[in-house]
C-alpha cells in the first residue's frame, strides 16, 4: 500500500519541496519534488503541483509515496502496427494516447511494454532496462512513425544516424492562423521554461548558451477559413509540414507556438486560442479532438546493418482525417 506521511508546517514561506526534504530524510529533493508534481501532495485535502510554492504556517500537509514500480518493464499483449521488421529493427506506426516508455503517469501500456511482448527478448539493451531498444521518441499524443532497434549494432547505428540528422522526418500539423512567410525555417535554442519545468520554452537571449540547438523547417500546405479578428486575408488554421533538422523534446510545438501558430488541441502550448473553432463547429469534429494535431508522417533512414535505404509514410490517422475535413469547411 503507498505510504502517506502527514506533516503540519510551523514556518511559513519556505519551499514545499526543500521543506518536505528536511522533514523526509529518507526522500531526496529531487525525489519529492518529482512526487509533488506528480500531485502526491495535499494542503488541507487540496492537491499541490507546483515544488516552488511556499508553505503556510499551521497547513496541514499529506505527501502519498506510492508503492515502488518493477525496475524493469514486463511484456504487455498490446497490439502493434508494424510497417517493417527483421532481426535488427521494428518500425511501428504508433497511434496517439500510447506512450513511447514508462515514466511517472505511465508505468504500463508503453510501446516499451507492447514491444518486450511482441520482439520476446530481442530489444537492444543500450537503451537501459525502461527504454530498450528506443533509439528516438514521439510525445505520447503524437502519432505517427517509430524505429526501435532489436540488436544493439543496428541501436548504435540509427542512433549515429539521428545524432548527425542524416535520418530524414517529416511530420503533419494543424495549427491556429496561418504561418507567415508561408514557408521557412525556425532556428533557436530550446530549455525547460523557468516557469513551468514540464514545459520547454524559446531561449530569448541570442547569446546564450543555455538550452540546446534546434531547427524546424516548415511549409504551408493549405490555409483554411478567414480569422474575423485577424488581418485582411489572415486564415483561421493551416495544415503545414514540418522537417526536423534535431530532434529535441516538444520541438514542433514550441516552435511552431513560437511563430504565432500553436498546434490545434495542443493542451500545453495552445491552450486558449481555438475559441472561434470552436463556436463554429455544429458537429463534433473539432470540440471531439483531444490532443495535438501532430503526426510523424515520414521517417527515412539507411538500414544500420544492411546498408539498405529504408523509407516509411503513413497517411493521417482517422481523428486528424475528421479534423481536416472539419477546417475544409470554412
Amino acid at each position: 500500500m503507498p505510504t502517506r506521511t502527514p506533516l503540519t508546517a510551523d514556518t511559513p514561506g519556505l519551499r514545499l519541496d526543500r521543506f518536505l526534504a528536511d522533514e523526509i530524510a529518507e526522500l531526496s529533493r529531487s525525489r519529492i519534488k518529482a512526487l509533488i508534481e506528480a500531485g502526491h501532495l495535499t494542503l488541507d485535502g487540496a492537491v499541490l503541483t507546483d515544488p516552488s510554492a511556499k508553505t503556510v504556517a499551521g497547513g496541514r500537509y499529506e505527501l502519498t509515496i506510492p508503492d515502488p514500480e518493477p525496475a524493469t518493464p514486463t511484456p504487455e499483449d498490446i497490439p502493434l502496427d508494424v510497417l517493417f521488421e527483421d532481426e535488427h529493427l521494428i518500425v511501428i506506426d504508433k497511434k496517439a494516447g500510447m506512450a513511447v516508455h514508462p515514466a511517472a503517469g505511465n508505468w504500463t501500456g508503453t510501446l516499451v511494454h507492447a514491444l518486450l511482448h511482441h520482439c520476446a527478448g530481442s530489444l537492444s539493451g543500450i537503451g537501459g532496462v525502461e527504454r530498450p531498444g528506443i533509439v528516438h521518441r514521439i510525445d505520447k499524443d503524437t502519432s505517427g512513425i517509430l524505429v526501435v532497434a532489436k540488436s544493439d549494432s543496428a541501436h548504435q547505428g540509427l542512433a549515429a544516424q539521428f545524432a548527425d540528422h542524416s535520418a530524414s522526418r517529416r511530420y503533419v500539423a494543424f495549427v491556429r492562423g496561418a504561418p507567415d512567410p508561408r514557408s521557412g525555417r525556425i532556428e533557436t535554442r530550446l530549455a525547460r521554461s523557468s516557469g513551468d519545468r514540464k514545459k520547454m520554452a524559446v531561449v530569448r537571449d541570442p547569446d546564450s548558451k543555455t538550452g540546446k540547438h534546434a531547427v524546424t523547417n516548415y511549409l504551408t500546405l493549405a490555409t483554411y477559413g478567414r480569422d474575423p479578428g485577424g488581418a485582411l486575408g489572415s486564415a483561421m488554421a493551416a495544415k503545414v509540414e514540418c522537417r526536423l533538422e534535431t530532434g529535441r523534446t516538444h520541438q514542433i510545438r514550441v516552435h511552431m507556438a513560437h511563430i504565432g501558430c500553436p498546434l490545434l488541441g495542443d493542451p500545453v502550448y495552445g491552450r486558449g486560442r481555438a475559441q472561434k473553432l470552436h463556436q463554429i463547429d455544429d458537429g463534433r469534429d473539432f470540440r471531439d479532438f483531444r490532443r495535438q494535431a501532430l503526426h510523424a508522417a515520414a521517417l527515412g533512414f539507411v538500414h544500420p546493418v544492411t546498408g539498405e535505404a529504408l523509407s516509411f509514410e503513413t497517411p493521417l490517422p482517422k481523428d486528424m482525417q475528421r479534423l481536416e475535413g472539419f477546417l475544409e469547411t470554412l
